[in-house]
């Protein structure tokens, strides 16, 4: 049995073209990492390939499927309440699609582990703009929300809406996970504010995010309506909230 410290969770919702290739890119890396797929009743086959695949890796690949799209927030909720049961120590957060490059995951992991992290966030924004094949309008959004996003909070992170995300298991034990509100992207701002309000040191590593080649994005104006609204009443929120702070 090959063991492992760290887990990646991948929701997936039709990722055919794009759920075998993850998986062996992330089971080719030197570092053993386990994955958990979070499956959202894809009607394109994906649970069938995923399936396939335990049985050539019947102790590194896990799934939960669940029935409808229930959302970002609540699949990433559900993988980190497993990966808790399982004893994992870094709980990773990846896209299916390859705009998160697997190649990366040691890094978030070092961050953590040898760098002092508790949470580390591969950040497209640390170091300029580092985004392949976006549209030129979605760069501004996504770079400008999390400038907002920032200014609103005070969240010292510069990729706020990031979801190449690594957790130390103390920080998703500390963080009260049955009381996280949103659902879309929002669920990435509401974690990382969270975190650093209870006190847990969040570093970036600087990744470039190629957008996907395969498949069809996930994004849409309402996700990002979400997201903005939902800063502004996240931040009242806090005045409000007492955090429980890292031990």
């Amino acid at each position: 049995m090959q063991t492992s410290d760290s887990i990646v969770i991948i929701p997936t919702y039709n990722e055919r073209e794009n759920i075998e290739n993850i998986i062996r890119a992330v089971f080719g890396l030197t570092k053993t990492f386990h994955i958990l797929v979070i499956e959202d009743g894809s009607p394109d086959g994906t649970a069938a390939i995923v399936k396939t695949l335990q049985q050539e890796f019947p102790e590194r690949l896990f799934m939960i499927e669940r029935k409808g799209k229930l959302g970002l927030g609540t699949a990433y909720i559900t993988g980190f309440k497993w990966a808790l049961e399982h004893a994992y120590e870094y709980i990773f957060e990846m896209d299916a699609d390859f705009s998160h490059n697997p190649n990366d995951l040691p890094r978030l992991y070092q961050a953590c582990s040898e760098q002092g992290g508790d949470v580390s966030i591969g950040s497209r924004y640390i170091s300029g703009v580092n985004v392949v094949n976006w549209p030129m309008g979605r760069v501004l959004m996504s770079y400008f929300a999390s400038k907002y996003v920032r200014l609103i909070t005070g969240i010292p992170v510069h990729d706020t809406t990031a979801g190449f995300v690594c957790y130390r298991r103390q920080v998703l034990e500390t963080i009260d996970l049955d009381h996280i509100r949103f659902k879309g992207y929002a669920f990435q701002i509401e974690m990382k504010f969270t975190a650093y309000k209870c006190g847990f040191k969040i570093i970036e590593v600087p990744v470039i995010f190629i957008n996907r080649e395969l498949g069809t994005s996930k994004m849409n104006s309402s996700i990002f309506g979400e997201a903005i609204f939902g800063v502004i009443k996240l931040k009242v929120n806090s005045w409000f909230h007492k955090f429980p702070q890292k031990s």
